[in-house]
This record gives C-alpha cells, sequence and structure tokens, in this order.
C-alpha cells in the first residue's frame, strides 16, 4: 500500500474480470467517470463493514428484550449526554 497524501491510501486489489466490467458500465450508465471507482468502493466498504457489524449486535442481544434493549439504548444515550454536557461545561462552552 502506498500513501497518496495524509488522508488517502491506495490499494492493489485483483477481481473477476466479470466483476470489473460490470462495475465500470454501471458507472458509465450513470455518467460517472473513472475516477469515481474509488469513491463507489469506499461507499461500498462502508456499508458493507456497517452490515455486517449491525448483523453481529442484532445476534447478540437476540436473546434481549425490546423492552429491555430500549432501556440499555436509552441509559447509553442519557450517559452519553451527560458526559457531553459536562465536557462542555469544563471548555467553557
Amino acid at each position: 500500500m502506498q500513501t497518496t497524501n495524509d488522508t488517502q491510501t491506495r490499494w492493489t486489489v485483483s477481481v473477476p474480470k466479470k466483476t470489473d466490467t460490470s462495475l465500470r458500465c454501471f458507472l458509465a450508465e450513470r455518467g460517472m467517470k473513472k475516477g469515481d471507482m474509488s469513491k463507489f468502493i469506499v461507499e461500498a466498504v462502508k456499508w458493507r463493514v456497517f452490515e455486517q457489524t449491525a448483523a453481529e449486535i442484532r445476534e447478540k442481544f437476540a436473546d434481549v428484550s425490546p423492552e429491555e434493549l430500549q432501556n440499555i439504548v436509552d441509559e447509553a444515550t442519557e450517559a452519553s449526554r451527560v458526559e457531553m454536557r459536562e465536557e462542555l461545561l469544563k471548555n467553557g462552552m
């Protein structure tokens, strides 16, 4: 991997020719250019990571009732809000 700047990393990947052709046709049909392939791949990777993470979380909490799960979310949300308020007050905002 070669860094092209501070926030970008160059990947070298191998995909089937059919996948390459399909993606290029898909992008071209929507008026996208060659440089848009990287943006498309980044978006696809983000969604895939999100989907897999969500599936893992669903599996871990499968035995928790919806009410109990809502209570856990509510408690975590409130704790986060309190922490943010304290941080803002500490920084004089």
